[in-house]
């Protein structure tokens, strides 16, 4: 009998802390990304201009579908 009610508070306890480490790592995304954004359009001219490049927009869609496809 001790050993059926054992495996029970095992199994429980496992199942608790899946369940306890799926929100705690989903809230630690979200306040990830909010802190942390993704890159966008203005960024990345920014960061073309300061290595010497001009921008044009046809550039910028390019690189950010670049950017969108190699993140899937």
């Amino acid at each position: 009998m001790n050993t059926f009610l054992w495996i029970v508070v095992v199994l429980v306890a496992l199942i608790l802390g899946l369940i306890g480490g799926f929100f705690m790592a989903r809230k630690y995304m979200e306040k990830y990304l909010k802190d942390n954004p993704p890159i966008n359009k203005d960024q990345l001219r920014a960061m073309m201009l300061q290595m010497g490049q001009k921008p044009s927009t046809k550039k910028l869609n390019q690189m950010m579908n670049s950017m969108k496809a190699h993140a899937k």
